[in-house]
């Protein structure tokens, strides 16, 4: 299965932060959208919005330990991951796990040509499985059932 397989059946909106936005904004749009990751964004004159990186619930819990109450003042890009770690839509969900356990991370912007079209998170990855362990179980109650 690939990742653009998991992406039909998600809603296509993408839940974004700009990069000077406060913690505590970044953290309100989190708690609104019932979401734990966004992708962070800046503006670029010659090529628009930019993918900079991912904010996480762990990058907050993170700031909260190192500075206190005040990190909500903070800007997103102060404490977000710097590193920018993609997949495609047409990688293999087996690649995208190993992305996934290699860089200790849980959300994946997905990228095609440049141009940000989803975000594969780890929970994404369970409920496909336990879709799939449903299914077996029904396969295997038929069977014994006959």
């Amino acid at each position: 299965m690939r990742v653009e397989d998991i992406l039909k059946t998600k809603d296509t909106r993408i839940i974004t932060v700009r990069l000077r936005e406060t913690v505590e904004t970044a953290a309100k749009l989190m708690k609104s959208e019932n979401i734990s990751a966004l992708v962070v964004k800046d503006v670029c004159r010659t090529e628009g919005n930019v993918v900079m990186g991912m904010f996480s619930e762990r990058d907050i819990a993170r700031a909260l330990v190192n500075h206190g109450p005040s990190m909500l003042q903070m800007r997103v890009e102060q404490l977000m991951s710097k590193k920018l770690i993609s997949c495609k839509p047409e990688d293999e969900l087996r690649h995208v796990l190993h992305l996934m356990v290699s860089n200790n991370i849980r959300h994946l912007p997905v990228m095609a040509e440049h141009v940000l079209v989803g975000v594969i998170s780890v929970r994404d990855l369970i409920g496909l499985r336990l879709t799939e362990l449903d299914e077996e179980a029904k396969t295997v109650e038929a069977q014994t059932a006959n």
